[in-house]
Formats: C-alpha cells, sequence, structure tokens
C-alpha cells in the first residue's frame, strides 16, 4: 500500500506523506510543502481539504452515513436522547446510568442565568435578528464567568466540564428569553424538575398564570431534531469554531463566532427558505408537482434538496421526515397543506430521474422546518433552533483544538490577484 505520494513540479518532486483515517480515508499530507517548493495547493472553499483530524463525527456522503463517535444516527435516534448524545460527542464514550445522570445535574442546575443579564436584553431592538442576540448574550455570559474565559488553554480546560454544563444549559435560556423579549412578553425562568426539552418549551410558552402543557410529544420531537443536530463534521459554522479556538481563545467566545457564521442562509438558514417556499406553492394553488417542473426547467428554486456533502438520501432527513408525521399527526394536522406538498416534491426526487441522476435528495432542512413549526416555533427563531442543537459539536470541537498542545493557530494562504506594485503619487498627480 502506498504510504506516500509524489507531486512533480518542474524538474523536482516532493514526497508528501499518507494519512489514513479509521474509515479508510485517504489524505496527502503537504503541510511541508510550501517550505520546500515555495508551492502551495489552491482548494476555494476548502472543500477537498482536510483541515484537521478529529476523533468526533464521520460522514459517508456517497453512502448517506452519519457517525457520532462511531455510533450510527439511526441507532442514536431510535435508542438514545439528545443530552445522552451530547455526552458521546464531548466526552468519546456513551455513559454509563450515574454518569448520565450526574451529567443531566450539572446541566438542569444551570438553567437560570444571572440577574444582570435580563437588563442586557433592554439594550437590543424588538426588531433585531434573535440570532444577533443570541450570539452577543452568548459572549456576554463569559462576562460572569472569568474563571473559564481566560483564554488560557490549559486553565480554560480545567473548567471545561463546567463550562460546557453551563453554556448547553443556559443557550436554550437565553433563547427562549430572546423570543419573550420580542413578544413583549415577561420572561419566564427555568424549573428544576423539568427535563432539557420540557423546561425549554416551559421558558418559551407558559405565563405566570398559566404553565405550558406538552400535549402533543413536542418536547420528544425537539430532543430529536436536537440530537440529529448535535455534530456534522467541519461544516462552516464547526470549522469557524476550531479557527477561533486556534488561536486560544476561550469556549464562550468560540461558540459565539459559531453562531454567528451558522447565521447565514445557505448554513443554518436553510430550513427556513424550506418553510417559505413550500408556502408559496400552497399559495399558488399548487401540490408541488408544477412546481417540480418549474425547478426542472431552471425556472424555480428547490430548497432543501441536495447538500455540499451527501450525494445520497441524508439519513437525518428520512428520521425527520418520520417525526414530522407523528408530530403533526399527535397535533391533529397530519393532513397539512405544507406536509402533503413536501411528500410530493420527496416522491419526486426519489422516482423521478432528473433528480436521480443529479442526486438531489431531501436534506436535513427539508423536515426540519415542519417539525418546527408544529411545535409553534416562529421561522426567525429555526436557526436558533439549530444552534441549541449544534452547541455539543461546537464544544467537542472547541475542546480538540484546545486539548492539542501541537495545535498551531488557522492560517489559511491566498493566491493573490490585485495589481503589482505600483508608485505612490501624490494628490496634484493623480489623474
Amino acid at each position: 500500500m502506498e504510504d506516500k505520494v509524489t507531486l512533480t513540479i518542474g524538474d523536482n518532486s516532493y514526497d508528501c506523506p499518507v494519512i489514513s483515517g479509521t474509515e479508510d480515508e485517504k489524505a496527502f499530507d503537504i503541510r511541508k510543502l510550501r517550505s520546500e517548493s515555495g508551492y502551495i495547493s489552491f482548494d476555494e472553499g476548502y472543500g477537498n481539504t482536510g483541515s484537521c483530524q478529529s476523533n468526533i463525527t464521520f460522514i459517508d456522503g456517497e453512502k448517506g452515513i452519519l457517525r457520532y463517535r462511531g455510533y450510527s444516527i439511526e441507532e442514536l435516534a431510535e435508542g438514545s436522547s439528545f443530552l445522552e448524545s451530547t455526552y458521546l460527542i464531548i466526552y468519546g464514550e456513551l455513559p454509563n446510568q450515574d454518569q448520565l445522570d450526574k451529567f443531566r445535574e450539572k446541566v438542569r442546575v444551570n438553567a437560570d442565568i444571572h440577574v444582570g443579564m435580563d437588563h442586557h436584553f433592554e439594550g437590543f431592538p424588538t426588531g433585531s435578528n434573535p440570532m444577533a442576540i443570541l450570539s452577543a448574550m452568548l459572549n456576554s455570559l463569559g462576562c460572569y464567568y472569568p474563571e473559564m474565559t481566560t483564554n488560557n488553554r490549559q486553565q480554560d480546560l480545567e473548567r471545561f466540564d463546567e463550562a460546557a454544563a453551563v453554556l448547553l444549559s443556559k443557550v436554550r435560556t437565553i433563547a427562549a428569553m430572546t423570543f419573550r423579549m420580542k413578544e413583549g412578553k415577561p420572561f419566564v425562568y427555568p424549573k428544576r424538575d423539568l427535563r432539557y426539552c420540557e423546561n425549554f418549551l416551559h421558558m418559551m410558552f407558559s405565563n405566570p398564570y398559566d404553565d405550558f402543557e406538552d400535549e402533543y410529544g413536542l418536547a420528544e420531537a425537539l430532543d430529536l431534531f436536537f440530537l440529529l443536530h448535535a455534530d456534522h463534521e467541519q461544516n462552516c459554522s464547526t470549522s469557524t469554531v476550531r479557527m477561533v479556538a486556534s488561536g486560544g481563545a476561550n469556549m464562550f467566545a468560540s461558540v459565539s463566532a459559531g453562531v454567528s457564521a451558522l447565521w447565514g442562509p445557505l448554513h443554518g438558514g436553510a430550513n427556513q427558505a424550506v418553510i417559505g417556499m413550500l408556502s408559496q406553492i400552497h399559495e399558488a394553488g399548487d401540490d408541488g408537482m408544477k412546481f417540480i417542473e418549474a425547478a426542472k426547467s431552471g425556472n424555480a428554486k428547490l430548497m432543501g434538496f441536495g447538500h455540499r456533502v451527501y450525494k445520497n438520501y441524508d439519513p437525518r432527513a428520512r428520521i425527520l421526515g418520520e417525526a414530522a408525521e407523528k408530530v403533526l399527526a399527535a397535533i391533529g394536522i397530519d393532513d397539512d397543506p405544507l406536509l402533503k406538498i413536501a411528500r410530493n416534491l420527496e416522491r419526486a426526487a426519489l422516482e423521478d430521474k432528473y433528480f436521480i441522476e443529479r442526486k438531489l435528495y431531501p436534506n436535513v432542512d427539508f423536515y426540519s422546518g415542519l417539525i418546527l413549526k408544529a411545535a409553534g416555533i416562529p421561522v426567525e427563531f429555526f436557526t436558533v433552533m439549530f444552534a441549541i442543537g449544534r452547541m455539543p459539536g461546537w464544544m467537542a470541537n472547541w475542546r480538540e483544538v484546545a486539548s492539542n498542545k501541537k495545535s498551531k493557530i488557522h492560517r489559511p494562504r491566498q493566491i493573490y490577484q490585485g495589481p503589482g506594485q505600483r508608485e505612490f503619487l501624490p494628490m496634484e498627480k493623480r489623474g
């Protein structure tokens, strides 16, 4: 088996060692190429560049495989929970009952935020985007835990367990408070006898005189949503977290940057676009079939289909599709017109030669919006929900970078295409 790749540049050859992943992924190491040859590689968008070696998540986009720490997403979705999978993602192994109970307790007791932060919300206009508020508040949260935000890797790692519980618990509190601020409603504080998603729904939708009652299993559906979004290898936001962490920044600052990266419509905002598309189709009196033909002719953009990594059916989409039907049936709206349109679009993607040849299969965003909409989450908060779910992966990746004593600050190169050296002209000589 080859243990090196030889690159020939002019009359010179350079040997690059081969790195093999545990799933037989292959890469050739070019870290010394620039110093030895003066050349760098060019890979716009990093689609073919391995930026790190990680032990957390494995994806095979051709086969539609997603695993957390070696466990298939299908098995975790069937038998695990969000907090149990969070423990797995962060610490590398599934917890025993005692470990899980202690982890849950750490999260449970950290749900409330310092009353001083209540006033921070008053500084934001009610029309502010909730992702802007979430990013700012997570960064501000670190100010209340100076012992966890020293920007000294060793010191921050020593308090990692506490910091992880704080962020995992308080991110949903901040999200719920943002929702209620924008709605003009008083804050509802967490209850320690409620589980993770139950407490979130309580803080979102309870009133001082009327506690929210989960009659339709929404907490269970949200738990699944969070689990399926918990990590997804080196996507835009996760690689941003690692980039920021590589400079020695603390975990609060790093995940705040991750929220900002997730904000974009090509990343975390995609599920909002799916709901918008389904609503437009419904308003046009279409069952989806006319839209399919318009998309095939290039006259309409099909949202929620295809993926940068998956060239097969996104395994998370299949799981969420079943969950969406279950939730809508429990609520009594299994005949929801948007769900019917979604089913028609999915059927077309799986049966139509046009989509099959182009490997345009539904992705996780295709059904996630239906579940969030059914749970009463406003569309502008969909990306916030994504951020809550992705917190375990961000923290695990931060820990991986901070724990690597050989880790260097990330510093991509570029191919400069601007003007060559020019002579500076004083103002009176410029044309």
